[in-house]
């Protein structure tokens, strides 16, 4: 019977609301006014936090060495005051995690620091392996100065990888391209004097100046021995030593090379491979002039 009754009444109230009466107000109810620091504000699907054992360097990642004062500093700053900057990652199908595109530095402080999560913003879309290396290349220029052999590295797999040239590459990158080039060099160095430059007992300016030297063992040469301390090699010491193994390339002896035109379009031509005057000069014409009247005495003729 109740149930009967609940029904006969809510085909009454509809009657009734299908003939215009209503018993309620059919005004709708608003929502509170928004905060003033809320207008204008909206949640970004790309950005959120991670449990930060689901994230994962890139294992092909340019940098490869990090400053463990550097980070041990970023880690307590990051303790005291939050992270104020997200990592930007990407989900890898291949590793089952997020993969890091950019912030590694923050990555490992953060790890460092103890805390659980990781603010990340998330690439959504696509990225070839040439974008990424583009990016984590770039960001790590602006920010934190890549080591000399890990940015030489980086240039040529960028080169590979868009088979550009040394000029596309600087302009993809904003750069200059005597950078590129004088970078790419200091891979056809020895492993042994790649390893110096790394660890700074060579500076890079230094060395390129050896990748002048024609073979390996020149190079070896011109540092010494690891008693020398190759460290004192300076970029004055290593230009000396290249001057000394390939010697300076001598100057092409400047000569004499003059042009005379006539009115009526005769151009007569006096070159010397040494140095002159026009005495010389005018001497050398007397006996051109000779040659020229005793041809026509013979009858030569012109080709």
């Amino acid at each position: 019977m109740a149930n009967t009754r609940n029904r006969l009444k809510d085909i009454d109230s509809r009657l009734d609301e299908s003939i215009g009466v209503r018993t309620q107000d059919s005004v709708p109810k608003l929502s509170p006014v928004a905060n003033l620091k809320d207008v204008g504000r909206r949640a970004l699907r790309d950005f959120g936090s991670l449990a930060i054992e689901s994230v994962i360097p890139d294992p092909e990642q340019p940098r490869t060495e990090f400053d463990a004062d550097e980070i041990g500093q970023l880690a307590n700053s990051i303790r005291d005051k939050g992270q104020l900057h997200p990592i930007r990652v990407r989900w890898s199908d291949q590793h089952g995690k997020w993969v890091i595109i950019s912030g590694e530095r923050r990555y490992r402080a953060t790890l460092k620091a103890g805390l659980p999560t990781i603010h990340c913003h998330f690439q959504n879309g696509e990225l070839s392996r040439t974008e990424i290396l583009e990016q984590q290349l770039i960001e790590n220029l602006l920010r934190q100065d890549l080591r000399p052999i890990e940015e030489a590295t980086a240039f040529s797999q960028l080169l590979g990888l868009n088979n550009w040239t040394g000029k596309q590459l600087a302009e993809a990158i904003r750069v200059n391209p005597s950078k590129i080039t004088r970078s790419l060099a200091l891979l056809k160095l020895p492993d042994d004097v790649q390893h110096q430059v790394e660890s700074g007992d060579l500076s890079a300016r230094a060395a390129y100046e050896l990748t002048k030297l024609p073979t390996h063992e020149q190079v070896h040469a011109a540092i010494g021995s690891k008693d020398e301390q190759p460290q004192r090699i300076t970029i004055v010491k290593a230009q000396s030593q290249v001057r000394q193994r390939i010697g300076k390339p001598k100057p092409e002896p400047r000569g004499v090379r003059q042009t005379f035109m006539t009115e009526d379009g005769w151009k007569v031509l006096v070159t010397s491979p040494r140095r002159g005057n026009y005495d010389e000069m005018e001497q050398a014409l007397i006996l051109a002039l000779e040659e020229v009247r005793l041809r026509i005495a013979n009858k030569v003729h012109l080709l």
